[in-house]
């Protein structure tokens, strides 16, 4: 699950001018790229969805201020719609960012048959819908106590049941057609790298009118500025886009000064070109992983996101690709993913939530209990490095050679649970909780084989130490609902980020509920985690993140498990395809087909 927040545009150029459909040298709709989600998503509309795959195709359909370039090495956060970098007051809390003039949305009958422009009201809007009571969003703590007046907004709404968009808020402005003007609460040195988010991303006050359901969502009808529009989505099934001809005028970015051979390459293969090049893109929902290599082995997919369990199908034990796809000319490129996944606990459990010394060795014991690198040996067959702690490598703040959160230990399971009354009194097998009442851990799991493996082998763990674990399977939309419920009492989650804040707020005690799933709590953690945010040196910031992790680590809200080795494999007549690890599976939008090498 993610709060995605890997980029969408990059803006290199200041020319605005909307295509033609069918300019010769863009979009061509015979340009055709199939790629396959594992999971449906729960809807379209940016504030009501946090998961990655939904946020993959949203982050196509609408526009962020800034996104991460697509290109540079080191990665480097860059304008898209907006007109340059911010210009932040000496104090940093006030932001003025100004907007491209010339954008537009895509056509729909919610302009009533004229062509609407992208303008700095469209901000203030989608990021009021964002904390609207009613929406119900599950990204609000992106802005709850960081914008001044907001929250009051939000209180006031709560009291009279409608939230106000024509009231002024303070912090948050157009104070003209194309400015956008913030004043945040107090400086905040990781706001401006959350501003690629899904969520911020800019929508049409009309078309959430003319579409929002009962909650105040548009699930099934999104219409933003970006590079494609959603031509068709069948639950459970497909989605289709296609590309929007109202989309601005783009070029593939330049090669960077410092570019090593392969983005060289790349570039030199791209140059010039008019984005987007692919006309249609089609996604048909998978959710089993053979099937999905089989449909990429015959050509009905261009590009794999390699699972870890067909891996050993396609890469070899050095990480090279298999000489039957090598000879095919298929491409191989991997890197570390920018994320990280857990079993979280529910805080507010009366079983496994709580702060008392039981109640934290049976969490820490039941992660002791799990076997990590059995998961990565076995089930993601090697595509894994085990995760010490919730901020993953290559992002600031994570704690080189730090042990780990309850790293793998049965032995050690055992040992707590002896200790704080966890036995068996019946002769079962199994153990009771220390008032001798049944001690039965319910585990929300997905459908999909795949997810049956890590059930079968946390039901072995389990049983090895003790413990008596059922499962409750759901389709991700209806575990999604109830993990943001509360209704989940342990479950197993990704989430992918940008920067450590994208981690660490996932403990915040305000956001307990938002993308706090284990409603975590504590005084320390959240006076850190705000001093985090005030802290301008980079240095300083990661020993704080370190604290933080060292708290976490101490009650447990989490069993942190592994860090996914991303392997892509290409279609040899793809053009434009890089590896870049705040693009998550594929950046469609710089991407070529050559037709005649595709036939």
């Amino acid at each position: 699950m993610k709060r995605a927040r890997n980029g969408a545009l990059l803006a290199l150029l200041a020319a605005s001018v909307a295509p033609q459909a069918n300019a010769a040298d863009w979009a061509d709709p015979a340009k055709v790229l199939r790629i396959a989600f594992p999971i449906d998503v729960s809807g379209l509309d940016p504030a009501g969805t946090q998961e990655t795959y939904a946020s993959l195709v949203e982050q196509k359909i609408f526009d962020g201020l800034y996104v991460w370039d697509y290109l540079a090495r080191p990665y480097k956060f860059v304008p898209s719609v907006a007109a340059g970098m911010p210009e932040i007051s000496p104090d940093g809390r006030v932001w003025t960012i100004r907007i491209r003039q010339g954008i537009y949305f895509a056509d729909d009958p919610a302009f009533a048959g004229k062509k609407r422009e992208l303008t700095a009201a469209d901000f203030v809007y989608a990021w009021k819908r964002i904390v609207d009571p009613r929406v119900r969003s599950p990204n609000s703590d992106l802005l709850e106590g960081k914008i001044v007046g907001l929250d009051a907004a939000v209180a006031k709404a709560k009291a009279s049941g409608r939230f106000d968009y024509d009231a002024d808020v303070q912090g948050l402005r157009a104070i003209g057609r194309y400015t956008l003007r913030l004043e945040l609460v107090q400086p905040d040195y990781t706001f401006f790298e959350l501003l690629d988010s899904a969520s911020l991303r800019a929508v049409a006050r009309e078309v959430i009118e003319k579409y929002a359901d009962a909650s105040g969502r548009a699930a099934n009808h999104p219409v933003g500025t970006g590079p494609y529009r959603l031509k068709e989505w069948t639950p459970g099934r497909r989605i289709i886009l296609e590309a929007n001809p109202a989309f601005r005028e783009e070029r593939f970015p330049p090669t960077p000064a410092n570019a090593d051979a392969a983005i060289k390459g790349v570039a030199e293969s791209m140059k010039g070109k008019r984005l987007p090049q692919i006309g249609r893109i089609e996604i048909p929902i998978i959710e089993e992983t053979n099937p999905r290599l089989l449909m990429f082995s015959a050509g009905e997919l261009d590009i794999l996101e390699v699972p870890g369990d067909v891996a050993p199908k396609m890469i070899d034990a050095s990480g090279n690709l298999l000489p039957e796809y090598a000879s095919r000319g298929m491409r191989l490129e991997r890197a570390t993913e920018l994320a990280v996944t857990f079993a979280y606990f529910n805080m507010e459990d009366p079983l496994v939530g709580g702060y008392t010394p039981e109640k934290i060795a049976l969490r820490r014991a039941i992660c002791s209990a799990y076997d990590v690198p059995d998961e990565i040996r076995v089930i993601r067959n090697g595509q894994a490095l085990p995760a010490t702690q919730p901020i993953p490598p290559d992002v600031e703040g994570h704690v080189r050679a730090y042990k780990g959160l309850s790293p793998y230990d049965p032995a050690t399971a055992r040992a707590l649970l002896d200790k704080f009354g966890y036995r068996d009194r019946d002769g079962d097998g199994f153990r009771e909780l220390p008032d001798g009442k049944p001690l039965l851990i319910h585990y929300t799991s997905l459908v999909g084989a795949a997810y049956r493996q890590y059930d079968d082998l946390w039901l072995k763990n389990m049983r090895d130490v003790g413990i008596r674990m059922e499962f409750q399977v759901k389709t991700f939309p209806e575990a999604f609902k109830a993990a943001h419920a509360g209704q989940i009492q342990i479950a197993g989650f990704g989430w992918n980020g940008d920067i450590a804040d994208d981690f660490m707020r996932l403990f915040y005690g305000p956001y307990a509920g938002g993308g706090n799933l284990s409603r975590f709590r504590n005084a320390e953690y959240d006076a850190l985690y705000d001093k985090s945010r005030r802290t301008a040196d980079a240095a300083e910031r990661n020993r704080i993140y370190e604290s933080m992790t060292k708290i976490v680590s101490s009650y447990a809200p989490w069993c942190t498990s592994s860090y996914r080795i991303s392997s892509t494999v290409v279609a040899p007549y793809i053009r434009g395809y890089r590896k870049n690890a705040h693009y998550f599976l594929t950046p469609w939008q710089y991407l070529d087909i050559d037709k005649a090498r595709a036939k």
